[in-house]
């Protein structure tokens, strides 16, 4: 890999400045930690893994018309992605009990539930990624009512059509704003 200026480093991910304006490259890790830039366990091809599922994934989404900040993938561990403002929201579409769900509410986990429920969250590694309100959402200028609208909307389709694609009608969808750009606005 040539000498980029890094822009960003994550659990997952390291993104670069791009090509052209407007763009960046995203590099996948094959670290397997919890904290962004702690070092823990890596599993050898876990990059490589992430990056064919995720072109897998954006271009199918890409396909249907959801805009993603997807472009192209390059090479076995990197990817040609728009450069975006990031809403600091994790958007998590349930169908089944699992997870923090079932600890919250007492469900047992793989019970499908009545509907699919959307939860928010605050991307926020220090503070554990709490759940939060619209009310939260809207007071502290993370969204504005019509932006949470369209999340909501998008959530739905994005757990609809993935359902569909991975023949998983009870399966949990989770979107965080480091990885779907139908949650984020264009820079």
């Amino acid at each position: 890999m040539n000498r980029r200026r890094r822009v960003y480093e994550g659990k997952g991910k390291v993104l670069y400045e791009g090509p052209e304006p407007g763009t960046l490259i995203q590099f996948f890790k094959d670290d397997a930690g919890t904290q962004p830039g702690v070092s823990g366990e890596v599993i050898d091809g876990k990059g490589v893994l992430n990056n064919r599922i995720s072109e897998y994934v954006f271009g199918h989404l890409n396909a249907i018309g959801i805009p993603t900040h997807f472009i192209r993938r390059l090479n076995m561990r990197e990817q040609l992605v728009r450069e975006v403002e990031m809403i600091p929201l994790i958007v998590t579409v349930r169908n089944i009990a699992a997870g923090s769900l079932s600890r919250r509410l007492g469900i047992e986990e793989g019970v499908p539930l009545p509907r699919s429920i959307v939860e928010f969250s605050l991307k926020s590694d220090e503070l554990d990624n709490p759940l939060v309100t619209e009310e939260h959402i809207t007071a502290f200028g993370w969204a504005m009512p019509p932006e949470l609208d369209d999340m909501m909307a998008l959530a739905i389709r994005i757990n609809d059509f993935l359902s569909g694609l991975f023949w998983a009608p009870a399966c949990n969808s989770s979107t965080s704003g480091s990885n779907a750009a139908a949650f984020l606005k264009a820079r």
